[in-house]
């Protein structure tokens, strides 16, 4: 399987989007809109475990589930539409759940664009490093 190469400086783009969401969070209002949320979150504030699949993702793995990786379909059109292959999500191990759970990181192919969420694509928080 082939992995979205990771750049080493972060695209205006990205920068521009963490510094519009820094501290808030955008809603969905529409009446045809999901109600969800694209935030920011500090990335010392995240859980120990997604520390680790940051790192995997750095690496290039090996993942602990064969879902790791998989393209991301942003079906619930919560993060900025893009073409298909654009995002890949990634298991955040949660401590005593017997299955993946909830948690995930979602890249994109921006140098730190990525995005954290803890409720399975509810919400999506972009991870700012800066802070």
């Amino acid at each position: 399987m082939r992995f979205p190469p990771r750049a080493t400086r972060i695209g205006t783009t990205a920068a521009l989007l963490s510094a519009l969401l820094v501290g808030g969070t955008v809603s969905a209002t529409t009446a045809d809109a999901a109600a969800t949320a694209v935030g920011s979150v500090c990335h010392s504030r995240l859980p120990a475990q997604a520390y680790d699949t940051l790192d995997l993702i750095e690496q290039g793995g090996p993942y602990p589930y064969s879902q790791d990786g998989a393209v991301f379909q942003n079906r619930e059109a919560v993060l900025p539409a893009q073409s298909t292959g654009y995002y890949h999500e990634y298991t955040v191990k949660t401590p005593g759940s017997s299955t993946r759970g909830a948690r995930r990181i979602v890249t994109g192919k921006k140098t730190q664009e990525d995005y954290y969420t803890g409720d399975h694509y509810v919400t999506f928080n972009l991870i700012n490093y800066g802070c």
